[in-house]
């Protein structure tokens, strides 16, 4: 692998772009973004060069999705054409089914494989980009590609294999489902003007997901409304049997059991 085309050089993109160069990765790296993305991007040292998705589709051995779910399938509309024979393309999109979908409609000359990294943060931009991650982090592929499973390995990543379906009822409770519980939470405090004043530690930590902008999760809505209403059906669920054992001693198994279910999820990170 000579060259890898990076489309998308913001946080995510960028991130992949360093953790390339810190593997050990001595080829070219190619960023198709907006101007003050590229730039920025160049300035980091992420990409050696900019160029349009054509250009820069036709020279890649590697071509790395990074734009929100609407913005990998557009791509995918127009890239075949433009790709080496055997290209290997992947995306990193927040879902996975309508993404591989698409590529099976539209890649004939390329070989794709969906691509999930469990990471990020709320700033944006390649300012934002970190070369450590995807480290110790969860990195979903949506079918077996040796060449991109050493890769991504190489960053410190912990490769999981699971169908595009799976990946997306799965992470409508793990992701999607915290984003809206952490919405709904700041909406809340939100109506109480002198809960302000009290705010801790606790109100802090679980609002954090509520800065996340709407139009990076629009898509994924868009894209995942029946796992993630089934998702909210759950939480929903737990919280009315939480409510109804506010005053009884059963209460304490639910802690137990959550605590358990906390630790598990700490030691598997």
């Amino acid at each position: 692998m000579k060259t890898v085309a990076i489309v998308g050089v913001g946080l995510i993109g960028g991130s992949f772009g360093l953790a390339l160069r810190a593997a050990g990765f001595t080829g070219k790296i190619i960023g198709v973004s907006s101007p003050d993305a590229a730039r920025e991007a160049l300035g980091r040292g992420i990409i050696d060069e900019a160029l349009p998705l054509a250009d820069a589709a036709a020279r890649a051995d590697l071509i790395y999705l990074a734009r929100p779910i609407e913005g990998i399938l557009s791509v995918l509309d127009e890239i075949d054409q433009s790709v080496k024979p055997g290209t290997l393309i992947t995306d990193a999109g927040s879902t996975k089914s309508a993404i591989c979908c698409r590529a099976t409609e539209k890649i004939a000359r390329g070989q794709f494989v969906g691509g999930h990294p469990m990471a990020g943060k709320e700033a944006r931009g390649a300012a934002a980009a970190e070369a450590t991650l995807f480290r110790a982090r969860p990195y979903i592929l949506t079918s077996e590609c040796s060449q991109l499973e050493e890769l991504i390995a190489s960053f410190g990543a912990r490769v999981v294999i699971m169908p595009a379906e799976e990946h997306d009822r799965l992470v409508a409770l793990t992701s999607h489902l915290p984003q809206l519980i952490s919405t709904a939470l700041a909406a809340s405090i939100g109506t109480e003007p002198e809960a302000f004043r009290v705010a801790g530690p606790a109100a802090m930590d679980l609002t954090r997901l509520a800065l996340s902008p709407y139009e990076i999760w629009r898509d994924i809505f868009d894209t995942n409304a029946t796992n993630i209403d089934a998702a909210l059906g759950v939480f929903i669920a737990k919280l009315e049997g939480l409510r109804d054992e506010l005053r009884s001693p059963r209460i304490e198994h639910e802690f137990e059991n959550a605590a358990a279910a906390a630790r598990r999820l700490r030691g598997s990170s």
